[in-house]
């Protein structure tokens, strides 16, 4: 089993909501760097929009929560729980993402309390800021359905 496996076996979601291809750096409890390659064949291009796609803003984010889940889950000491987004505190979109992007993700922990966290991130496409912002990840029990 690979690293990358491994890491992105911790996250809850899979097709088509795993936002996340594969994890090019993890910092355990700190930042994590993941990718995420965009591709034609994703269903939301049917509707989003058929002659012009664009990559949702609210994926963008979702896979920079996904990304910041990562970081912040490997901190966890033999604890059980599935890092969720709580909040949004800010998000800008800087420029659209678009079929045949590469998209990489980047997610800093700024600090941890209460089985929370608060994440910087930055999403990059060809070495260009395309989205950034902070987001609060709460640490949800693994049994909670």
């Amino acid at each position: 089993m690979s690293e990358t496996k491994e890491i992105l076996e911790k996250l809850p979601h899979a097709f088509p909501f795993r936002m996340i291809d594969r994890v090019l750096e993890i910092e355990e409890g700190k930042k994590a760097i993941a990718l995420k390659n965009v591709t034609i064949d994703e269903p939301y291009f049917l509707g989003h929009f058929p002659k012009e796609p664009i990559l949702p803003a609210v994926l963008i984010v979702e896979a920079m929560a996904q990304t910041g889940g990562l970081a912040f889950h490997s901190s966890f000491e033999r604890e059980e729980g599935i890092p969720v987004l709580a909040r949004v505190e800010e998000f800008r979109l800087k420029k659209r993402v678009i079929p045949g992007d590469q998209l990489i993700i980047e997610a800093e922990v700024l600090h941890t309390y209460s089985g929370m966290a608060k994440v910087k991130v930055l999403a990059r496409v060809k070495g260009e800021a395309v989205a950034e912002g902070t987001l609060i990840l709460a640490k949800r029990p693994a049994d909670e359905e």
